[in-house]
């Protein structure tokens, strides 16, 4: 066994431990992306025989990455269907003050997050915490930072919550299969159950939530400040006038304006309700909507695209359900007119647009100025932006056509499909019984009473996701394009590369020899001093790499401090894989430390240093009660 202390280390250790080196380095410097920096280290480590080609590329078919992937397109289902976006809306309400605006945004947001991907939950939240901050006078900055760290939070309560926490669990696993005579012989451990895999983090990451919600809801107050967004003035963007209709037995009729979320829309303005031939001007927040309403909206076209997604609401006019295309491949495109166009002084109807383009004109945008009048109306004129309901295929179709100038699509700008929202919510509750439920023993009860021939071992988790997965795009809930386009091919590639790496380190010795250096530091501190240190560790490194990437390189680690532990005769490595999980899901103290913070870190106007604030006693507030908690629900000298 290496020690720091003789520096006898032989030269695959040092070799990969420079190579670790090399690659925090090359990821904290953002020269590189992160998939392309884990790939190349994996490769320097293959080229010198330190890891086998195969052991190294078997990260990539490993039951975690595959596992990631299906949740991906489980979590496309849910947003292409409304699900996300509705929970949001409902659970908010209508706080008093700051303190209470932030309870009631963190636990919702927290509480989605441990069974949905973080990033489009944020990424929802986003424009609905700008609206709700303007309603309640809040600096935006007050809000947005919580939210990030809610969603953070959250990841650390269930196996689902984030993808660290499969590829930690999942590890472990791999090991436990490697190992498990010894572990079950010293410690009397036992394989865990798939209930236990699923919640086991909750053991830890619930009290931290509770926690970090109580500490963020009331010291942001002291520990924020009001910063102002960099956007803060009015940026001149293309504006669309677009008339939309109230339907018929739609959720909104009889709501008011505010109550249908349509009050102070980001970047959208109601402008005025015609109703039975009479127009409403200046509407207030109280106006209670008709079926049959058509509303005239004045907004930027990403709001517009927005705008369509609200159960109730659609085109006024009549052209857009006689394009032929199926809803599912139903998008929004601008269109700029050209000089030689055949559409140049005629109008839409007598141009008969939606006939020659199977395509249908919902709004018209000419120099900043308000086209008015019925869109078959509009005279057409070089220039003019038209934004159109149509096929997927336009854009390629008519890309170099001279009857426009450009096409291009509205990124994210598809139909939402709320009548599936329930359909989706019911998969997403199918995937968490099929990944808590004991199916082993009801398999195994099943056989015996029946004579079955059902699997003894039960539904693993991969095949749960698999099949919830499969269910999202069969049911309709997503279309297998948008599904495909939902996984995030860089977050498997990272993991994938990072799991070969971690069989470097613990092939060479070196997680051993950092183990030992560790050790060395924080060994006479005692098992739960060793244990406080470990997650400090794994806290700072995810700010320098992904935490992804830091977990999967922080595991043989974590193994190797187990082992060394106990003067050498050993310690339970659970309390090590939960400490593990939770602090690799947890990065608070920068920007750069986890996605979410950066999806928030413009939006809110902050400085690098404002993650400090709040960050830093977060990171020490997990560490402390991992270093607690840890140890009781898991002793280090096992069940024995």
């Amino acid at each position: 066994m290496p020690h720091w202390e003789n520096h006898r280390l032989p030269w695959e250790t040092w070799y990969t431990l420079i190579v670790v080196v090399l690659l925090v380095g090359a990821m904290v410097s953002n020269r590189v992306g992160t998939d392309t920096a884990m790939l190349g280290a994996l490769t320097l480590l293959m080229v010198a025989g330190i890891v086998e080609p195969a052991k190294a590329v078997a990260g990539f078919a490993d039951p975690s990455v595959l596992m990631i992937a299906a949740l991906f397109v489980v979590a496309c289902g849910l947003s292409e269907t409304g699900a996300t976006a509705a929970l949001a809306h409902k659970l908010l309400g209508r706080p008093n003050n700051g303190i209470s605006a932030r309870f009631r945004l963190m636990i919702p947001v927290a509480a989605m997050s441990a069974f949905m991907n973080n990033t489009p939950i944020v990424a929802m939240y986003l424009p609905i915490v700008h609206d709700w901050a303007r309603k309640l006078r809040l600096s935006p900055s007050r809000l947005y930072m919580p939210l990030s760290f809610a969603a953070i939070m959250g990841g650390a309560c269930t196996l689902i919550g984030t993808s660290t926490n499969i590829a930690v669990n999942q590890l472990y696993l791999n090991a436990f299969d490697a190992d498990g005579d010894r572990l079950i012989e010293t410690f009397g451990l036992a394989r865990p159950s798939a209930a236990m895999q699923f919640w086991w983090i909750a053991i830890i990451g619930l009290p931290t939530t509770i926690v970090g919600i109580v500490f963020v809801s009331i010291g942001a107050k002291w520990f924020l400040p009001e910063r102002v967004p960099p956007d803060s003035g009015e940026v001149e963007r293309r504006r669309y006038t677009l008339e939309m209709m109230v339907e018929a037995g739609s959720p909104i009729v009889g709501k008011s304006v505010e109550q249908a979320g349509l009050r102070h829309l980001p970047g959208l303005f109601l402008t005025e309700i015609a109703r039975d031939g009479n127009l409403i001007q200046a509407v207030g927040p109280e106006e209670i909507l008709e079926a049959g309403d058509v509303l005239l909206f004045v907004g930027v076209v990403d709001s517009v695209a927005d705008l369509l997604k609200i159960r109730g609401l659609v085109p006024a006019t009549d052209q857009v359900k006689k394009v032929e295309t199926d809803r599912h491949t139903r998008t929004l495109v601008e269109a700029v007119v050209s000089h030689s166009s055949p559409l140049v002084r005629r109008t839409v109807r007598q141009s008969q647009f939606r006939t020659r383009y199977n395509a249908a004109i919902i709004a018209v945008h000419r120099g900043g100025e308000r086209v008015g009048g019925k869109v078959g109306d509009i005279v057409l004129q070089p220039g003019d932006t038209l934004l159109l309901s149509t096929h997927a295929g336009f854009v390629p179709a008519h890309r170099n056509s001279d009857h426009f100038y450009l096409c291009s699509s509205v990124e994210g700008a598809r139909e939402v499909f709320h009548e599936r929202a329930r359909l989706s919510l019911g998969i997403m509750a199918l995937l968490v019984v099929l990944m808590t439920a004991p199916t082993a023993k009801i398999f195994t009860g099943l056989n015996a009473r029946y004579g079955l021939d059902l699997p003894p071992n039960g539904i693993p988790p991969l095949v749960a996701a698999f099949v919830c997965a499969t269910l999202m795009v069969w049911t309709r809930c997503c279309t297998g394009t948008t599904a495909r386009r939902s996984i995030n091919w860089q977050v498997l590639i990272v993991i994938g590369a990072a799991i070969g790496v971690g069989k470097a380190m613990d092939a060479s010795g070196a997680a051993r020899a950092i183990a030992d250096a560790l050790f060395a530091a924080a060994g006479g501190l005692g098992p739960r001093g060793l244990l406080f240190s470990f997650s400090l560790l794994t806290a700072v490194l995810c700010q320098m790499v992904t935490n992804k990437g830091a977990a999967v390189l922080m595991f043989p680690i974590a193994m190797a401090l187990a082992a060394e532990g106990n003067g050498g005769a050993g310690l339970n490595p659970e309390p090590f894989i939960l400490t593990l999980m939770a602090s690799a899901a947890s990065s608070y103290m920068t920007p750069v430390g986890f996605v979410t913070n950066l999806m928030v870190y413009g939006p809110g106007g902050y400085r690098f240093t404002d993650y400090f604030r709040l960050g830093i006693p977060l990171t020490l507030l997990v560490a402390t009660l991992c270093a607690i908690i840890a140890p009781m629900a898991f002793p280090f000298q096992g069940h024995l």
